[in-house]
């Protein structure tokens, strides 16, 4: 059996195992899989692999691309790429199959569920090259096609109307503001702020390596701070901004010498920053800066996958913690659990 690590920073540590199951080459392989967690003041978040999620696998008929999660009703949309496949799969958190749909859906490339008490809606970003392409479209639970941001079909660069090219991934805030990312690998390489009612508040939309400057920008998360955190992949760094004004607070680039970071979320109570990086096929919990302060990225710990299994965009559930973790070359969604419990999310 292969072993692979999940290393921590710091003195003292312990080590778990479980055993993990995979789909790759076709048939599961079981592995061990060993936690090296770090204790400082207080015991650092560790996790586990479910393995009973979801139920049945075999619903992963396509490259996994994007995840999303409704904390609210505790539903998770799994975005995948196929011919003659559905595109968007919806299970319970307990990993039971419910329903898919396909409608208007080409190529989804990110994915983000926005639930309040009073709307759930699912967004999707399709970088497809056919007539529903180039596009940031919200649906409702049941896959109707809400609203569409973009011209389908037909990249560009324009604001009025708004164009995309490849628009990589989106964050919705609790108050109905939206973050898009747009540029993975296209002619843009931009970050837009719209309002609920899709107006341009701020944008930052030029390649390059300075500050406020994007070379792939590929994830958008906020965190409880009012700030914007951006996985600026080809740049190898994270940038970060001020939510309300767009100022631009400061990077973070030590921690991605090898590769530049695909995946960006924050754990619910705020205290670490998870990232994916996918050639590495691996995972990172980052230590989150105070209020006021970006400082330096620190490492706490880090999964190690198997090779080739490619985590491209994960999401946290801001209830529970679980990690789920769409891997475009292993074709699943894996979910990892929270051995600790979390602070109760920010807004939920």
């Amino acid at each position: 059996m292969a072993r692979f690590w999940v290393c921590a920073a710091g003195a003292g540590f312990f080590l778990a195992s479980l055993v993990l199951h995979s789909r790759l080459c076709g048939s599961p392989v079981l592995r061990n899989f060993a936690f090296r967690i770090s204790w400082k003041s207080e015991k650092v978040a560790s996790y586990r692999l479910d393995l009973s999620w979801p139920k049945y696998s075999d619903y992963f008929t396509g490259a996994t691309f994007c995840v999303a999660v409704d904390s609210l009703n505790g539903l998770v949309y799994v975005a995948q790429r196929g011919d003659n496949i559905p595109k968007v799969l919806v299970f319970t958190e307990d990993g039971y199959f419910l329903r898919a749909w396909n409608f208007t859906v080409d190529t989804p490339h990110g994915m983000f569920a926005a639930s309040t008490l009073h709307e759930q809606s699912v967004w999707i970003t399709d970088v497809g090259s056919g007539s529903y392409g180039h596009t940031v479209k919200k649906y409702n639970t049941f896959g109707d096609l809400v609203q569409v941001l973009g011209t389908p079909g037909e990249k560009g660069t324009g604001l009025n109307p708004l164009q995309f090219d490849n628009p990589a991934e989106l964050y919705v805030d609790d108050t109905g503001d939206i973050y898009i990312v747009d540029g993975d690998g296209g002619l843009n390489n931009r970050l837009i702020k719209l309002s609920q009612d899709f107006m341009i508040l701020w944008l930052h939309g030029e390649k390059g390596t300075g500050p406020a400057k994007f070379n792939i920008p590929h994830s958008v998360t906020l965190d409880s701070s009012g700030r914007v955190w951006i996985a600026d992949r080809g740049n190898k760094r994270i940038q970060v901004f001020d939510k309300d004004t767009g100022e631009w607070l400061g990077e973070w680039k030590s921690c991605f010498t090898e590769e530049g970071p695909s995946s960006v979320r924050f754990t619910p109570d705020g205290k670490y920053l998870i990232v994916a990086q996918l050639n590495l096929s691996r995972l990172s919990l980052l230590a989150a800066p105070p209020v006021g302060s970006i400082g330096d990225c620190s490492v706490i710990s880090t999964i190690q996958l198997p090779d080739q299994v490619l985590p491209h965009l994960l999401e946290v559930d801001r209830k529970t913690g679980a990690i789920y973790v769409a891997e475009i070359g292993a074709k699943q969604v894996q979910k990892y659990v929270p051995l600790n419990s979390f602070v109760p999310a920010f807004g939920a």
